[in-house]
């Protein structure tokens, strides 16, 4: 299995976010986890690293919907108006407790790959990584 550069969780979930990146260790998927608390900082992080073409922009983002500040979905309006160069090869997958029928209705109309209901599981990632990644996980 090839490793995916960087992988970016976003929810302002302390607990989600050490548990998935317990989760993405263990599996030995990528070498870097970037991890923010809402979509502002998530943003900054992708300035950060993406705006020129470097490993360290995630080629996947584990989203979740509904966080204080920037929410999941006014991070992708905001994200589809980033200048960076690797914006349409990032992966985003909504990773939420929340799909109701208006949140998916709208992310739909935005950049996304994907929804994964909590919690990130070996299973639910292997799927990802089949599903855009053609790779999958050590049996």
């Amino acid at each position: 299995m090839t490793k995916l550069p960087c992988i970016m969780l976003v929810d302002d979930d302390q607990t989600t976010n050490f548990l998935n990146q317990l989760l993405l260790k263990k599996l030995a998927i990528t070498d870097q986890i970037l991890v923010a608390q809402d979509g502002q900082a998530a943003l900054e992080l992708l300035e950060q690293h993406c705006m020129t073409l470097t490993s360290t922009c995630p080629s996947l983002i584990l989203l979740d919907v509904n966080m204080p500040g920037m929410n999941g979905i006014q991070f992708l309006e905001a994200f589809q108006q980033l200048s960076i160069a690797q914006q349409h090869t990032i992966i985003i997958v909504m990773l939420t407790t929340s799909l109701h029928p208006r949140d998916v209705e709208r992310v739909q109309q935005l950049h996304i790959n994907g929804f994964l209901n909590k919690p990130l599981t070996r299973e639910k990632i292997n799927d990802l990584l089949r599903t855009h990644f053609q790779s999958e996980l050590p049996s």
